[in-house]
């Protein structure tokens, strides 16, 4: 049984909110609309619920070795993407590019993915238009609202890594 980080949104400012690891609280950015239980595909909410931590991707031209974590760590190379287009078979799922269908590339030009960890969200299976591609990741300067991930400050999510191991889930509450 692996370590629950637990997301609590600002009632106030519903992209934002506090991550708990442990005891330890930590500033995170959601979604730009805030927490959802109808989580919809580009809808910029970020899912209410439970969900497996499945493995972190990293940047291996930032980082020489991954930061300390027990979670499973691939690095990520600019032939990396993942599918958010609902019609395609390998929709919410890692694919290699360039790829044809709607994708992200794990490798971007900010930071923001210099440190990602796959939430295990509609994987299992995925189920087309309820959401893909929600990560915990590093957040803007600015904490903005994102896509539906959750966004921690670069540092703090090098410390969270340390915690994590498998079994480990991020827990959103409405």
């Amino acid at each position: 049984m692996g370590l629950d980080l637990i997301v609590h949104a600002d009632a106030m400012t519903p992209h934002r909110g506090v991550l708990l690891c442990g005891a330890a609280p930590y500033p995170c950015a959601l979604g730009a609309r805030g927490v959802t239980r109808g989580k919809r595909e580009g809808d910029q909410a970020t899912p209410v619920g439970a969900y497996p931590l499945r493995r972190l991707f990293y940047r291996p031209d930032v980082f020489a070795m991954p930061p300390e974590t027990r979670l499973p760590a691939v690095a990520i190379t600019p032939a990396l993407g993942w599918c958010d287009d609902p019609a395609h078979p390998e929709y919410n799922r890692l694919v290699t590019l360039p790829f044809a269908a709607g994708h992200e590339r794990l490798w971007r030009d900010d930071a923001l993915y210099d440190l990602v960890v796959e939430i295990g969200y509609n994987d299992d299976p995925p189920h087309p238009g309820l959401g893909s591609a929600i990560f915990l990741h590093i957040a803007r300067p600015d904490f903005s609202g994102t896509q539906g991930c959750v966004a921690l400050r670069r540092e703090d999510l090098v410390t969270v890594l340390a915690a994590l191991e498998p079994g480990s889930r991020l827990v959103v509450s409405p």
